[in-house]
């Protein structure tokens, strides 16, 4: 497979929409074949928002999500980046931390 070719989305969403030849568009960007400028105009209008990203994976489920948090050598609890995106915590988000009957809690500042 020869290698992905970084490319300026918005330039070539642009030529495209302006309706540039094919052969000029595969010239500019350095395409050789017409799938790879195709493959490339989807994975841009994918990336700008344009068009729904593909979920890919082939029909396999998705790996269950791992709630475990491990604590470091200096004591730092350490959260999966997974769960952080799962639970919608942002950088500089502050926690108060509970003992309960249960087990511990935390309560989003």
């Amino acid at each position: 497979m020869p290698p992905k070719i970084a490319i300026d989305n918005a330039a070539l969403i642009e030529m495209i929409k302006e309706k540039a030849p094919q052969t000029q568009i595969m010239e500019k960007f350095g395409f050789k074949t017409s799938t790879q400028l195709k493959v490339a105009y989807a994975n841009a209008l994918m990336e700008t928002g344009q068009a729904p990203i593909l979920m890919s994976g082939r029909g396999k489920k998705s790996k269950p999500l791992d709630n475990r948090i491990n604590i470091n050598k200096r004591g730092s609890l350490i959260i999966s980046k997974e769960l952080v995106e799962e639970f919608g915590f942002k950088v500089d988000d502050v926690f108060e931390v509970r003992k309960s009957a249960v087990g511990l809690s935390l309560k989003k500042k």
